[in-house]
């Protein structure tokens, strides 16, 4: 092997501990940068507090600053005993956002009575509902449409010359999805197939 052989050789074997050096060095950067998003302190207490508020019986197993997109809020990831996830996005005052549920919807009969459900609004349709409201709305729509519900959504709409305050989807034993919309009481104003 001639001289000028040896020094290409070294010259490549140079280039490519350069290149382990500098990605070793970006994961380490992109690492610190990750850890960053991470809640702590009283935001992850207040943080925290606010979702277990809303989910009941679980531990919080994740937690982090929300993407650049909506930098003032926060997500909060809670486990269940089962093993179930709940997302829970939260604002800067840590109110409730959004909350994305793994669990399938639950359905169970439930004794009808007098309860204290609010007169929908116009902005009733970003509101959370609890697991008793998606409760009773999935039951009262297995009643005009038996099937596997899908979906539960607070709504505001006008149906049938009506505010629907829950939108359910339900889906048919034959696979046809339905819409099954009812008022603040729970009772169905209409069902309607989803094409």
């Amino acid at each position: 092997m001639s001289i000028a052989d040896t020094l290409t050789s070294k010259k490549v074997l140079i280039a490519a501990g350069a290149v382990v050096v500098a990605a070793g060095v970006g994961g380490i950067a992109y690492a610190v940068a990750d850890d960053r998003d991470e809640l702590t302190g009283s935001t992850l207490d207040q943080a925290s507090a606010a979702a277990l508020k809303y989910v009941g019986d679980g531990r919080v197993t994740d937690s982090e600053r929300s993407d650049k997109d909506d930098p003032g809020s926060y997500e909060v990831e809670v486990t269940r005993p089962d093993g179930t996830e709940v997302d829970v996005r939260l604002d800067d005052k840590f109110a409730i956002i959004s909350v994305d549920d793994d669990r399938p919807t639950q359905t169970t009969t439930v004794t009808t009575g007098p309860a204290a459900i609010p007169t929908p609004t116009a902005a009733d349709d970003d509101r959370v509902l609890t697991a008793d409201q998606q409760r009773r709305a999935s039951d009262a729509a297995l009643t005009r449409v038996p099937g596997t519900v899908v979906d539960v959504d607070a709504g505001d709409d006008q149906v049938a010359g009506r505010v629907a305050a829950y939108e359910v989807e339900v889906r048919a034993p034959g696979g046809a999805e339905w819409n099954v919309w009812l008022d603040d009481r729970f009772a169905v104003i209409t069902a309607t197939p989803d094409n």
